[in-house]
This record gives structure tokens, C-alpha cells and sequence, in this order.
């Protein structure tokens, strides 16, 4: 079982293709499966100069930002940024130049995986964020993959990074997930206590997926057992 985010989405996804018989199933955030966009290399080799010229600056910590976060988190002129890219801010100020600059040009020259997702057979669960600049990449990639064993949750207000912006949106499409393997077993309140955590003790109003941020797609998000 694997997951992955944007880019580590991508790699999973070919490693899964290459190797079918080591992976059984994938949980992609924000994936990517297409060569970049001429929109999109434009966007990374303008990061790649300012990157060049000028370090770690602040504008180009706005652009890696705006391509992962949504402006909720992000704040602005009467809205304090979140903890999350605060964090994330400190972390860019730590991460060495020339090793940003390789995976701006690894991203940059990606191959298209369009025709090859035919040969994925592991089960695969996706999520995006409906501000997402991969949005349209992940229905892409959706719509390619047998609808058998794929599954798609739009994430509502949230951008690239629904494992940072939003995790609780994750839990109950996951749990739904590994369902199909067997892995979920119903808790006994006769043994121990109740979970505050457990889908019995929750109420059912809190589990809707429009309380939770979610525009689930009834078609995508079927699980059929292999």
C-alpha cells in the first residue's frame, strides 16, 4: 500500500505500473499523470531562474505557496496566514537551492503516463482539492483508470495539499478503502470502551460528506471487490 502527494503521487503511480506485482493499492493526493502544460513549464522555469538568481526569495516562496495551498490557508490583508504555511515558509528557508532546482527540472521534464495507466491494476483511491492547480489532471487521470477499482474525492476549499489543509476529509474515504482488504474490523464495546474516533460513536450528521468538505462523485467512489 502506498500514498503520495503531487509529485510522489507521479513516482508511486510509475513504480506501481513498472512493478504490479509489489503494490496492491494507491492513495494519490493531488496526482499528476501528464506532461507539463506549456502553462505549467513556463511556471516552473520562471521558479527555476528566480531560483537561480536570487535563492529562496520571497516571491518565489509565494509561487511554490500558491501552487500548494489554497488562499484560505494563505490568508491575506485581514486574515492571518495558517500554522500550516507558516511551517511550511520555515521549511522553505531551509531546503538547499540546487536540490529545489532538480526537482523543478525532474517535474519540468516528467513523461506522460496517459497510456500506461492502462496496465495499473492495483485498486487506487484519489483525492484533490477543488482549488488544486492539478485539478483537471487528477479527473484526467480518473477517467483512465477502470472505474472498477479507482476512486475520486473532491475536497471542497482546499488546494494541493488536502494531507495538510484538510485531513479529516480523508479518514472516512480511507477507512471506506481499505475495506475492500479486509483491513477494517467493527470495534466491540464489550471488550473495551468506545472510541471517540469510531464511526458508531460519531453522530451521523458529523459524518456527511457535505459537513466534512466533500463533493464525492457517486459513480468514481465505487469500491468492487476484486
Amino acid at each position: 500500500m502506498c500514498m503520495g502527494v503531487t509529485a510522489g503521487a507521479y513516482i508511486l503511480t510509475l513504480f506501481a505500473i513498472k512493478h504490479r506485482h509489489r503494490v496492491i493499492g494507491l492513495i494519490l493526493v493531488s496526482p499528476l499523470c501528464k506532461a507539463p502544460s506549456w502553462t505549467e513549464w513556463l511556471y516552473n522555469k520562471a521558479m527555476s531562474n528566480l531560483l537561480y538568481y536570487y535563492g529562496m526569495c520571497g516571491v518565489l516562496k509565494e509561487l511554490l505557496l500558491q501552487r500548494y495551498f489554497s488562499k484560505e490557508v494563505r490568508g491575506s490583508a485581514n486574515v492571518a496566514e495558517s500554522d500550516i504555511v507558516q511551517a511550511c515558509r520555515r521549511l522553505l528557508d531551509e531546503r538547499q537551492s540546487p536540490n529545489v532546482s532538480r526537482f523543478l527540472g525532474a517535474i519540468n521534464g516528467r513523461p506522460d503516463l496517459t497510456e500506461r495507466l492502462k496496465k495499473l491494476q492495483c485498486r487506487s483511491l484519489i483525492f484533490i482539492g477543488e482549488n488544486s492547480p492539478f485539478h483537471s489532471e487528477a479527473l484526467h487521470m480518473t477517467s483512465k483508470l477502470d472505474q472498477r477499482y479507482s476512486a475520486l474525492v473532491e475536497v471542497q476549499a482546499c488546494g494541493s495539499m488536502v494531507t495538510e489543509e484538510q485531513p479529516q476529509a480523508m479518514l472516512i474515504p480511507i477507512e471506506y478503502f481499505l475495506m475492500g482488504y479486509g483491513l477494517y474490523r467493527q470495534p466491540q464495546p464489550s471488550v473495551s470502551p468506545r472510541s471517540p474516533l469510531s464511526p458508531s460513536f460519531i453522530s451521523p450528521e458529523l459524518l456527511s460528506p457535505e459537513s466534512m468538505g466533500l463533493k464525492l462523485k457517486p459513480i468514481k467512489t465505487r469500491i468492487s471487490q476484486v
